[in-house]
């Protein structure tokens, strides 16, 4: 019975650790972003520097900015198509740049996101997919 109690005690135990860990989640440098830059991508691992819109006014940065740093991440590798679109996030300063794919979610659908130096999947809230494409598609 002390074996049960105790089995049963490291099950709820090893249950209540695995669920208190928050998810891994994208992140920028901690510096103001200038400006955000969108471009059709042209495949993975590099960016297409011509981008066709770009924002830098607070509220639009503020949107990827959420969008980007909520994303979680996926467990496993992508095995995915060619991304949709290239971001690149600029800061001020003589920082280097983010560059990120983004696959555009439909509506009510989640969005996904891939550092460019990187194989990892974050996935997006549906609200944060209406968000980006509000943005993305305005132009």
């Amino acid at each position: 019975m002390k074996a049960f109690l105790l089995c049963t005690f490291m099950v709820f135990s090893f249950a209540m650790i695995a669920g208190c860990q928050s998810a891994e989640t994208m992140v920028l440098l901690d510096e103001e972003v200038r400006e955000i830059k969108v471009s059709k991508s042209e495949g993975l691992g590099g960016i297409n520097e011509e981008s066709f819109i770009s924002f830098k006014d607070r509220k639009s940065i503020a949107v990827f900015e959420k969008a980007i740093t909520s994303a979680v991440k996926q467990s496993g590798n992508a095995d995915i198509s060619k991304p949709e679109y290239d971001i690149a996030v600029e800061y001020k300063g003589e920082l280097p740049s983010h560059g990120i794919h983004l696959w555009l979610g439909e509506d009510n659908e989640k969005s996904a996101f891939m550092y460019i130096t990187d194989e990892a999947v974050y996935l997006t809230s549906p609200e944060m997919t209406i968000k980006l494409r509000s943005l993305i598609l305005s132009k």
